[in-house]
């Protein structure tokens, strides 16, 4: 299996990277001396991290302050950093974010951009950087999901079903890449110590509270799953287990839990 140290030298990019698990995949890669091309839309947080493990691990970054809920951003990335002569080894599509609350009380311009972020964000930046991945015969893409990709989620209706496409699609595709050195594994999280709740405008319930999970780990069992080319990866043994008992629940009712676990306490 290839170690996350074989990588040294070579570039990676981590979308959403100013903070949360995007901050902390840009440390972990860092720390053995990955290159780093940084993404996200808080220029002056990119810029301090940046500068932060530059002098921590010596390594090199490039920062671009984008907008990725916009059409263009994916394709302005890819030719910026084909000017600069960067080819890019690993992939990470960690950007995106949920909105909670009936579906027909969020308005329609937030619910857009969330979509435009999780699916077609991803979809376009995959799209662009493997076939030079197929083409070098070498490549590894990791796509961050959620544990909401199994199951209907009531109250973020449209962001669990944003998760499941990308499931669903990153394994097709990994499917489809066999053979060629390239590997797509999606990561599907559960609650995570980050600015989710900040951004989704829900309050930590009950449930939420007990099974929180600190970034570090998260990150780690992530990467060495995309190490390991596996298809997909539910980080944590008690989230494991929860999605993994799933298979024995009817539809209905994995709706109505899914339901009373976001409701507030």
């Amino acid at each position: 299996m290839t170690q996350l140290a074989d990588l040294r030298g070579k570039w990676a990019i981590v979308t959403g990277a100013s903070s949360g698990l995007g901050e902390e995949f840009a440390r972990q890669l860092a720390a053995a001396g990955i290159h780093l091309v940084l993404v996200a839309r808080r220029k002056d947080r990119l810029a301090a991290t940046a500068r932060d493990l530059m002098q921590a691990h010596g390594i090199q970054t490039r920062v671009i302050s984008a907008d990725l809920s916009l059409p263009d951003t994916p394709q302005m990335i890819y030719d910026q950093l084909r000017a600069d002569g960067i080819a890019v080894d690993v992939l990470i599509n960690n950007a995106g974010f949920g909105l909670y609350g009936k579906f027909t009380d969020i308005a329609w311009e937030r619910e857009q951009q969330m979509l435009d972020v999780d699916i077609a964000t991803v979809v376009r930046m995959t799209r662009l950087f493997v076939p030079d991945m197929a083409a070098r015969k070498s490549g590894w893409v990791l796509q961050v999901a959620s544990v909401g990709a199994f199951l209907p989620s009531p109250l973020y209706a449209s962001y669990s079903a944003a998760k499941a496409f990308v499931l669903s699609f990153s394994e097709a595709i990994n499917f489809e890449l066999r053979g060629t050195g390239v590997s797509v594994t999606t990561t599907c999280p559960g609650m995570i110590r980050t600015e989710f709740h900040d951004v989704s405008g829900q309050a930590y319930t009950w449930f939420q509270r007990l099974m929180l999970m600190e970034p570090e780990p998260c990150v780690r069992a992530s990467i060495n799953a995309m190490l390991r080319r596996k298809a997909s990866v539910v980080p944590g043994r008690v989230n494991a287990l929860m999605i993994w008992s799933l298979r024995l629940t009817p539809r209905w009712l994995m709706t109505a839990i899914a339901h009373r676990t976001m409701q507030p306490d």
